[in-house]
């Protein structure tokens, strides 16, 4: 027999009884019924209930251990009477009477338990992830995510896509974030960079004539936490593709992504079947107040300014006549709702740094409220129209100039939705944002800017730089969003120097400054270089949009903390002097700040 088991512990069944078997693991828990002691014996794959007959000299033994140490049983199946059976466990008609007890490792008191489903700060959990591992909810998490990335890779080779493995020490890149610097030992004064994307690694893979590139691939950038982001470092599903157009990718991704979706999700819940909207940029931020539209939520935001222009309501129609706009975010089945309903919205709005959230509510017989008083009927009629309103429904209002009143009015958007209980519920809905601005406009510095991937083919080409005003050239940019979580950028790559050299030129980089940043893959696309373009999904998103997780570091083996620390490894750490003098660095840390003395 086996030193530490015959079976796992969601092996056995009703057949297998008579069997002497020997079954390793943790004690989950332990229960004594009156001479008799239960233990839940767990391990990777399940628990099988152990019974410690009164009688033997294993029932002091066993009623020592503390729960989460490390034993061997060996003992025989029996099946349990009825009345007994637990229909919630795999193993739960069958129990294991044991013979034998071997202690592998004692468990000392632990910092917080395992078995149950209490909350505990995550800053413990963090210190102690192996234990935090060990609780079934964060199990099942890190094997599904396993799972999806084996289902991605097999997916993206079934495409005929090969997996490549891009260097992780390399040259700074223009990713946007910080990069995370390795000093280079052997070369004083210089450092590696590890990579925020294997960007340009995978489009010197298509110059190189590979065609069809995926990997798996760990990305590093030092940049702020937030419930949807990891500092430190990522995963994405990245790949690429030569002699293709920005609906190639698409219709490469969507199966890629819909298959997995519809693999690890539960039984019932609806995914967006057959091609993904496509929804232009503009046209996002007009009718959803943002460029990650959840389409979850039904609400369309309707850009009522004209019925505001010159009209009674003094404020709205000065924002009008200065350039600004008026967003109507329509609010089916809320006029109804008691006046507190619309106090408790106004009071959040001016929380949110608003001045307030205006509303109509429409009656059999017109308008009420506020807004309605000052507003001439028609104008009010006219708004009911534009947003598909009748009698017992109401309206809300943003107004303000420029992108302000587009982030406002869908943030208002997702509160209404929310508050009325209108988003759609068991869900994955998908789209792709495309035609994003290639330039945007400064505000700081007056100056024109790239508004996204600077090395996207901007549509028109070389004609359209040297022709257009810059603010009206939209590049093959898109982004897939599902949820309201964006969960993947990609473009058609700008692969002709010529084109690359004037894109950088109109936002402030002279040709020399292209040629030393971005000179490699500059030189590599003048020796002939395949129109191409890809994308990359970030795998920990997803994952954590399949495990119904509102933090990505749950869904994430060993996360660092919301600081950039991993404190279970006490990393970052300092080194000592003679490292640092064999790479040649000096510290020249801050200065601590002077302590206030309490008289």
């Amino acid at each position: 027999m086996h030193p530490y088991r015959t079976h796992d512990c969601s092996a056995l069944r009703e057949q297998d009884a008579g069997q002497t078997v020997r079954l390793s693991g943790w004690v989950h828990s332990k229960r004594d019924h009156g001479g008799l002691l239960f233990i839940d014996l767990r391990d990777h794959y399940g628990i099988t209930q152990i019974v410690i007959p009164a009688g033997t000299d294993l029932l002091e033994r066993a009623d020592a251990l503390r729960v989460e140490s490390v034993i061997t049983i060996t003992g025989k199946v029996v099946v349990r009477e009825d009345g007994q059976r637990n229909p919630n466990l795999p193993t739960g008609d069958i129990e294991v009477r044991a013979e034998e007890l071997d202690v592998r490792s004692n468990a000392a008191v632990l910092p917080f338990q395992v078995n149950g489903h209490e909350h505990y700060p995550e800053e413990l959990r963090l210190k102690y992830r192996y234990i935090d591992l060990r609780r079934e909810k964060m199990h099942q998490n890190i094997m599904l995510r396993s799972k999806v990335i084996a289902s991605l890779r097999r997916r993206m080779i079934e495409q005929g896509f090969t997996e490549f493995q891009t260097p992780i020490l390399t040259a700074s890149s223009p990713e946007g974030a910080r990069d995370f610097l390795v000093p280079a030992r052997l070369h004083p004064g210089k450092f590696y960079a590890l990579p925020q994307a294997p960007q340009q690694f995978k489009q010197l893979a298509m110059v190189a004539g590979f065609d069809r590139y995926f990997q798996i691939a760990p990305c590093f950038r030092d940049e702020a936490s937030r419930a949807d982001r990891s500092p430190g470092e990522f995963y994405q599903l990245d790949f690429e593709m030569s002699f293709v157009t920005q609906e190639d990718v698409f219709t490469i991704l969507e199966p890629v992504l819909a298959g997995v979706f519809n693999e690890f999700t539960p039984d019932g819940w609806k995914i967006t079947d057959g091609a993904f909207p496509r929804i232009p940029y503009a046209d996002a931020m007009r009718d959803y107040g943002s460029d990650k539209p959840d389409l979850r939520n039904p609400l369309i935001i309707r850009d009522v300014t004209e019925a505001f222009r010159d009209s009674g309501f003094g404020l709205f129609a000065k924002i009008a006549a200065s350039g600004g706009q008026v967003r109507a975010i329509p609010a089916p089945g809320a006029g109804d709702r008691p006046r507190g309903f619309f106090d408790k919205l106004n009071s959040w709005a001016r929380e949110s740094g608003a001045g307030g959230l205006g509303y109509i509510i429409f009656e059999e017989n017109g308008g009420k409220g506020p807004i309605a008083k000052n507003l001439e009927p028609e104008r009010v009629e006219s708004i009911r129209k534009a947003c598909g309103l009748k009698a017992g429904d109401a309206v809300f209002f943003a107004a303000d100039k420029g992108d302000e009143v587009a982030k406002f009015s869908g943030v208002v958007r997702t509160k209404i939705a929310t508050e009325l209980d209108l988003i759609e519920k068991n869900a994955f809905r998908f789209c792709w944002v495309v035609d994003f601005p290639m330039y945007e406009l400064n505000e700081e510095t007056g100056k024109v800017d790239f508004s996204h991937n600077p090395f996207s083919m901007p549509q028109g080409g070389l004609e359209a730089l040297n022709t257009q005003d810059p603010l009206t050239i939209n590049a093959y940019q898109y982004d897939i969003v599902c949820n309201g979580v964006e969960l993947s950028s990609g473009a058609i790559r700008n692969h002709l120097p010529e084109v690359m050299l004037r894109a950088f030129e109109i936002a402030g980089y002279g040709p020399e400054v292209v040629e030393e940043r971005f000179g490699g893959m500059l030189n590599a696309f003048r020796y002939g270089a395949p129109p191409h373009g890809g994308a990359a999904p970030g795998v920990d998103r997803i994952v954590m949009l399949l495990a119904d997780e509102p933090n990505i570091r749950e869904v994430i083996l060993f996360p660092l903390n919301q600081s950039g620390e991993d404190l279970m490894m006490e990393a970052p750490a300092p080194v000592e002097p003679a490292r640092l003098k064999e790479l040649h660095l000096a510290l020249d840390l801050p200065k601590p700040k002077p302590s206030v003395s309490k008289s």
